[in-house]
């Protein structure tokens, strides 16, 4: 795991200005740095290095490969690498390596199949900068999820890159001013999707593309976009190819697929554990990384003091249970306070999804035992185990007795009527008006109608969900599935991952994305993922080989922090309204001074609780740290 950067047609101080973003990346790799510098002063290339596989100088990047065409910045791993690497030798293609670093191999196949097909070879996460000498051609390509960011875009006539956009920032020059026409999109989810960023004319990378850009790099139209893989598609193929086994045989392949990535994602030559917060996704990563696992499997767990958001108790009865070494530790209201005024500097735009600060405390307390953590993150997706899918379509069942034409008039009617002031009310009103199930998904996003007044920018900005076409998929589960795998899964979940683990220089690997998981997840029917409300039943059916059935059968608490409870104590209300104050929101032009304040007093006063209150604090906790950073 590491950070890159760079920068091509750059006309400053191009040696001060990498070693500037390689700076501010540091804690992407605190074990290494290089930087590259092209012949004709074109392209720059840095990197930070948190070392995992071959320690030594041999897996140093950039990387120049064997005939000195590429070079390469890179950011992840191949887990298939040494796979890649007999295929390579067998094929007389290569007729040694230097060292055993994934890096070398990935260079040698895009020199011997073309960048294409080569990274179509690989398994893995990755964010990787390749430039080919001879072409004069730049080449960016992310992970087939998004596990690993990769932002780019222009500042002046410079094209540049990098793994975090404050790198970008930090740039002599950088002026790029504030999206805020993104804004409606990030007060509805608590995030920015991609291809958006928080700056005009800096963009990021979505998931499964290559970028290429040639020579004179300095215009940013000139980039060409082409996808490697689509998820899309690999759910159309899947729905359409459905798995014809038995359930049993479901889960026996689920099993062998699974071991098969975890297997390969324990390789590393640092110490290695895993995450267990006593859900489903996390046991069954942790159950059968034990059963591979030949010692004692390093798993780790923090707890609340706070009952109803505390699942440390049931997770060390699992790590008991499997046998694992198992870390827990407690953490208190102070310590997770502490760790606020650091989140806007840790994902360098705004960023609002809560549970973003326990992932913090458990990743550093992670970092003291071991360089490498696995996740269970992508079960809930995959596996069709979010609530919020068979509520959609319960609620949808209800509605769809009634026309279009009848129910949008009664929806426009409770929305601008006197009961709209009551929030259960503006819910109904909302999605009474749904044209469709997944449409219904959306307006689920969108019941209260002061979200979209938050912002002083009405302007209206495409994304995932909206464009979505309904019809894509036959099964309303599969189809919001795919939405989320589309955007919530890498814009809010892996960007939380990646950012709090990385601020403490962990690696965190996510065997469920992998590749072939992934593809057979999509073929399967929906009756083997959910049964009634309960969902995820061919994950629960691999789990309960290795974890007795009763000890997973529990209302399932979440990993979350009270934010409402604790913005009513005087602390934390005091440094709200700090950040909310009327003149600021004058001064600043960006947020409506008069919503703020009717969404804080409705709160303050009523105790209506909205959840943009934490992402308006958190878009001004980033503005405040912005401001200090431009001047």
């Amino acid at each position: 795991m590491c950070g890159i950067a760079g920068f091509c047609n750059f006309n400053g101080d191009k040696k001060k200005n990498i070693e500037k973003m390689k700076e501010r990346m540091y804690h992407r790799g605190p074990d290494a740095g290089g930087s590259f510098f092209s012949e004709d002063g074109q392209v720059t290339l840095g990197h930070r290095r948190l070392s995992i596989v071959d320690l030594s100088e041999n897996g140093a990047q950039p990387m120049t490969s064997h005939s000195g065409r590429y070079v390469i910045s890179y950011n992840g791993e191949i887990y298939n690498y040494k796979k890649i690497a007999k295929k390579l030798l067998g094929e007389g293609k290569v007729k040694e390596f230097r060292g055993t670093s994934d890096t070398e191999v990935l260079l040698e196949a895009f020199e011997s199949y073309g960048v294409k097909e080569a990274i179509s070879l690989c398994k893995g996460m990755f964010a990787i900068a390749l430039y080919d000498k001879k072409e004069q051609m730049l080449y960016l390509l992310r992970d087939r999820i998004g596990e690993k960011p990769l932002y780019y875009g222009q500042v002046n006539n410079s094209f540049v890159f990098a793994s975090d956009i404050g790198c970008i920032a930090a740039l002599d020059g950088f002026c790029n001013p504030i999206n805020t026409a993104v804004l409606d999109l990030y007060f509805i989810h608590g995030y920015i999707p991609a291809p958006y960023s928080i700056y005009e004319g800096i963009y990021k990378l979505e998931a499964g593309n290559i970028l290429k850009i040639k020579l004179p790099f300095n215009n940013l139209d000139s980039a060409e976009i082409e996808p490697y893989w689509s998820i899309k598609e690999v759910a159309r193929k899947g729905q359409s190819h459905l798995f014809t086994g038995t359930e049993k045989e479901a889960a026996d392949e689920l099993e062998r697929l699974l071991k098969e990535s975890i297997s390969e994602q324990m390789v590393a030559d640092v110490p290695v554990g895993a995450f267990l917060s006593a859900g489903i996704d996390s046991s069954t990563v942790v159950a059968l990384m034990q059963s591979l696992h030949q010692g004692r499997v390093k798993s780790f767990t923090i707890g609340m003091e706070e009952k109803d958001y505390n699942e440390a108790v049931y997770a060390k009865e699992i790590a008991k249970h499997l046998g694992t070494e198992h870390t827990e530790l407690y953490i208190t209201e102070a310590d997770a306070k502490a760790v606020i005024p650091n989140l806007a500097h840790m994902f360098g735009e705004p960023f609002a999804d809560s549970s973003q600060i326990p992932t913090y405390l458990v990743s550093k307390m992670t970092r003291e035992h071991v360089t490498v953590s696995l996740s269970g993150d992508g079960g809930d997706e995959l596996f069709c185990g979010y609530t919020s899918y068979s509520s959609v379509e319960r609620i949808w069942n209800k509605m769809k007795g009634y026309p279009y034409f009848v129910r949008k008039p009664c929806s426009e009617l409770v929305i601008h009527s006197p009961l709209a002031k009551k929030p259960i009310y503006r819910i109904k009103g909302k999605l009474l008006g749904a044209k469709g199930p997944s449409d219904l998904y959306i307006c689920s996003y969108e019941t209260d109608p002061l979200t979209k007044k938050i912002s002083l920018d009405n302007r209206a900005c495409s994304y995932k969900y909206s464009e979505y076409d309904p019809k894509y998929l036959k099964e309303t589960n599969h189809n919001i599935m795919l939405m989320d795998m589309l955007m919530y899964h890498p814009d809010d979940i892996l960007v939380k991952v990646d950012r709090t683990a990385m601020a403490v220089s962990l690696e965190t690997r996510v065997p469920m994305l992998d590749k072939d998981v992934v593809e057979f997840a999509w073929t399967l029917p929906i009756d083997y993922e959910r049964e009634g409300l309960t969902g995820k039943k061919v994950l629960r059916d691999v789990l309960y080989r290795y974890v007795p059935k009763e000890m997973m059968e529990r209302p399932k608490k979440g990993f979350s922090i009270p934010i409402e409870k604790w913005l009513r104590e005087p602390q934390l209300r005091e440094w709200a309204e700090s950040l909310i104050d009327r003149k600021t929101l004058k001064q600043q032009g960006i947020l409506n001074p008069d919503v703020v304040w009717k969404i804080w007093s409705d709160f303050t006063d009523r105790g209506e609780w909205r959840i943009q209150i934490w992402y308006i604090l958190m878009f001004q906790e980033w503005l405040a740290r912005e401001a200090i950073l431009r001047h």
